[in-house]
């Protein structure tokens, strides 16, 4: 069976859920920005948890399918018509051979998952069907899809089926404006003044355009003053320069100490500025269904609050797991 691709939409990739473990040789977690939405997609129609599907940015692409099939779609509203015909979202349906998926405009959320039954069946690199754009690797042809692509689809289960529903309370989707980032202050916290600490967390910011699946810039808050210094060797004379470090998943830099950039599931994993933070796993879902412009806090939390909530999300998705078992 393969789904053949009439639109690509804006940029639709393969993902799944990310190839960690070579972080330390400059390759990125990649794999879907909200994994919750992504798990909770395969669960529908019967897939493993972390199945490849396709990730979806405000604007759905137009698919063709070969054979009968299950499909669901989740995370951003993104509004499913099957030969223009409309279908519910976090709901699994049929499709027929030579029926068309399409979309309407988006009304919520960044990213939308569509999930077939089987799986997006592209090559494993290493150990990740996922898409890494910048480096060509994994994903179909390790690039975003094209009109005419034909993807392969796996062995559905026997479990799939349609009229699975996915309850609004077990969705994990950012609730309230403006949307919370929880966020640990980091390991050069020191080189900010306190007045500018405390007003990095009690600023309202809005997601810049520059958003994507590297990093989301935030801008709107007050620029960060740093406690001056003698700049260490080849770091120069901005503030916000260090010589180097490792940039974990989530951290938060500040060029120049004006614009916040969170780096997300494709980011470089090291450089020279310096992190003033990181937000927490558990909120990283979050950041990938904001749109440009969304209000965004940042809310100061130590480790026992971040792990709490990191065992909250788990148990979030474990009731998912259960709800569609």
């Amino acid at each position: 069976m393969a789904v053949k691709v009439l639109k690509p939409g804006l940029a639709t990739t393969v993902q799944d859920l990310g190839r960690p473990g070579y972080y330390h040789i400059g390759i990125p977690l990649s794999g879907g920005m909200d994994r919750h939405a992504l798990a909770a997609a395969n669960l529908l129609v019967g897939n493993e948890a972390g199945a490849a599907v396709l990730e979806a940015v405000f604007m759905g692409p137009e698919l063709e399918f070969t054979e009968d099939t299950i499909v669901a779609i989740t995370g951003a509203e993104l509004p499913p018509k099957l030969d223009g015909e409309p279908r519910e979202t976090w709901t699994s349906f049929k499709v027929r051979r030579g029926q068309i998926l399409s979309f309407d405009f988006l009304k919520q959320g960044a990213r939308g998952y569509i999930a077939v039954a089987g799986g997006i069946d592209v090559p494993v690199v290493l150990g990740s069907r996922s898409t890494y754009a910048l480096g060509a690797l994994g994903g179909f042809k390790g690039r975003k899809l094209e009109a005419g692509d034909e993807l392969p689809i796996g062995h559905a289960a026997a479990t799939g089926k349609d009229g699975r529903s996915v309850a609004r309370e077990l969705r994990g989707q950012p609730a309230g404006m403006p949307t919370e980032l929880r966020a640990m202050p980091g390991l050069y916290w020191h080189r900010i003044t306190e007045a500018a600490g405390n007003g990095f967390f009690s600023d309202t910011w809005k997601v810049a355009p520059e958003a994507d699946r590297i990093g989301y810039r935030f801008k709107g808050g007050k620029p960060l003053e740093f406690v001056p210094r003698e700049p260490p060797f080849g770091a120069g004379s901005d503030p916000s320069n260090i010589t180097d470090a490792c940039y974990p998943y989530g951290s938060i830099q500040v060029p120049g100490g004006t614009e916040p950039i969170v780096l997300h599931r494709d980011a470089v994993s090291g450089g020279g500025y310096f992190m003033v933070g990181t937000v927490i796993a558990a909120d990283m879902d979050l950041i990938g269904q904001l749109q440009p412009n969304t209000p965004v806090k940042f809310v100061k939390v130590d480790m026992k609050e971040a792990l709490a909530a990191r065992k909250s999300r788990s148990e979030l998705l474990g009731r998912l797991h259960s709800a569609l078992a």
